[in-house]
C-alpha cells in the first residue's frame, strides 16, 4: 500500500538556528549562575510564542558552563537538521555581553551581508534574540557581571558545504539564522532570502552585470561563458525567475544574463516566471510556433515537436535538422519575457545550453532604452 502524502498543513515546524542558539545561551547562563546542569530552557521567539528545548548536554565548571541542543528542523529539508548548537558562556573581566562564533560557525568575509566583515555570521535577529535572553537573565538572578558568549556548530564546517554560504563570503561554517525562531516546513523563504543575499554581495563587489542559472550545471557553463566576470557576479536562483531579476532590478544590476538549458527556459519563454516542475508544463504547441517562426515547414517534424516528451528532446530535433535560428529565438523570448517581468529599466541576455554543455543559442535585449 502505498503510504499518503503529508499534506502541507500537516506538516511539522520546526526551529531555526537562531533559536537554538539562544535556548543553549539560556541554558548555559544559568548553569554557570546556579552551578546546576539545565536539562532544558524556555525562550520566547520572534513569532510570538515560548518554545522550550531539551538540552543534549550541559557542562559546569566554576568559570565557565556550556549547554547544547540538537536541532529539529521539522519536516524541512534543512541542510542544518539535526546539528549539535552548544553555547559556552564565560564571566568577563569587562562589563556588557560580548557574543561571537566558535567552531563551525562562519565568518563574513564579503561586503553587502547584514552582518560585517569579520565578524560572526550570526544575523541580526538571533543576534538580539540570544543578548535580549542573557541580559533578562543575568537581570532575574541580580548579576551585574560581564559575559563572553560563544556559539559553536562542531559539524557545521561540514554543513556548510551544502549551502551558499561559500559563494557569499561566508567562510568556515554555517550562520546563525532566522527571523521567526520557527522553520516553515519546505517553505522558499530561506532560499529566496539567500538569492537576496547573493545579490547584494555582487553589488557590495561593484557588480553591475550578474549571471544567474538555475542551478550548479548551467551556472558552470555561465562562468565558462563570462570568465571575465568575478565569483560574486554569479547566482544560483533556482526556478524563482521572477523574483531574482525583480531583486536584480531593485538591488540597481544594469545587466542580467539568464543561462539556463531547454526544460526551464521554454517555459520562461512562455512567460512562466516559477519554473518548477510542478509550477507549469512546457507547452510543446508553443514550442512549434517557435519552430515555425525558425523556418520548419515539414508537419511531420512539427508533430514529432507537439508530440514530444521533453523540451530537450524538442533542442535534438531542431539541432538534428539543423534548425539553430529555434535556439536564438527561443532566448529572445525569454529576454522579452523577463523585461515584461520587470517592467524594463535593464539589459537582460540568455543564452541556452544542451544537458551536455553544447552552447545552443544566445539573444538580448537592451530594456535601459525604453
Amino acid at each position: 500500500m502505498k503510504a499518503k502524502k503529508k499534506d502541507k498543513k500537516e506538516m511539522r515546524s520546526g526551529f531555526t538556528t537562531g533559536a537554538c542558539a539562544t535556548a543553549t545561551t539560556k541554558a548555559a547562563i544559568v548553569a554557570l549562575i546556579t552551578s546546576e546542569e539545565q536539562a532544558d530552557a524556555t525562550i520566547y521567539l520572534p513569532v510570538g510564542k515560548f518554545a522550550t528545548f531539551e538540552m543534549d548536554s550541559c557542562i559546569v565548571e566554576p568559570h565557565f558552563a556550556e549547554a547544547a541542543t540538537i536541532k529539529d528542523a521539522g519536516d524541512d529539508p534543512d541542510a542544518t537538521h539535526g546539528a549539535l548548537i552548544k553555547a559556552m558562556v564565560s564571566w568577563s573581566k569587562e562589563p556588557g555581553i560580548t557574543l561571537d562564533g566558535g567552531v563551525g560557525v562562519g565568518r563574513v568575509t564579503k561586503e553587502g551581508l547584514p552582518v560585517p566583515v569579520g565578524e560572526a555570521a550570526i544575523n541580526p535577529v538571533p543576534r538580539k534574540m540570544i543578548c535580549e535572553t542573557a541580559e533578562e537573565v543575568l537581570r532575574a538572578y541580580g548579576i551585574q557581571r560581564g559575559i563572553n558568549i560563544i556559539i559553536s556548530v562542531p559539524e557545521g564546517e561540514k554543513m556548510a558545504e551544502k549551502t551558499l554560504n561559500k559563494r557569499l563570503g561566508i567562510i568556515g561554517g554555517i550562520s546563525i539564522l532566522g527571523t521567526r525562531g520557527t522553520v516553515i516546513p519546505f517553505s522558499s523563504s530561506a532560499y529566496m532570502a539567500s538569492i537576496v543575499q547573493a545579490i547584494s554581495v555582487a553589488r557590495a563587489s561593484n557588480c553591475e552585470h550578474v549571471v544567474i542559472s538555475t542551478g550548479g550545471r548551467s551556472e558552470k557553463y555561465g562562468i565558462q561563458q563570462y570568465p571575465q566576470l568575478p565569483e560574486e557576479a554569479f547566482i544560483e536562483m533556482g526556478d524563482f525567475v521572477g523574483f531574482t531579476l525583480k531583486q536584480c532590478k531593485k538591488q540597481g544590476v544594469k545587466t542580467v544574463s539568464l543561462v539556463g538549458m531547454m526544460g526551464k527556459f521554454s517555459k520562461v519563454a512562455q512567460g512562466v516566471m516559477m519554473v518548477h516542475s510542478k509550477s507549469a508544463p512546457v507547452d510543446f504547441n508553443f514550442l512549434a510556433d517557435v519552430a515555425r517562426h525558425a523556418g520548419v515547414t515539414n508537419e511531420e517534424l512539427l508533430e514529432k515537436v507537439v508530440g514530444a516528451n521533453t523540451a530537450s528532446q524538442v533542442g535534438d530535433l531542431m539541432l538534428e535538422h539543423g534548425y539553430k535560428e529555434f535556439f536564438t529565438i527561443l532566448c529572445d523570448y525569454c529576454c522579452t519575457s523577463g523585461l515584461k517581468e520587470v517592467a524594463g529599466g535593464i539589459s537582460i541576455e540568455t543564452s541556452l545550453y544542451s544537458m551536455k554543455g553544447a552552447f545552443l543559442g544566445k539573444a538580448g535585449i537592451d530594456g535601459r532604452e525604453d
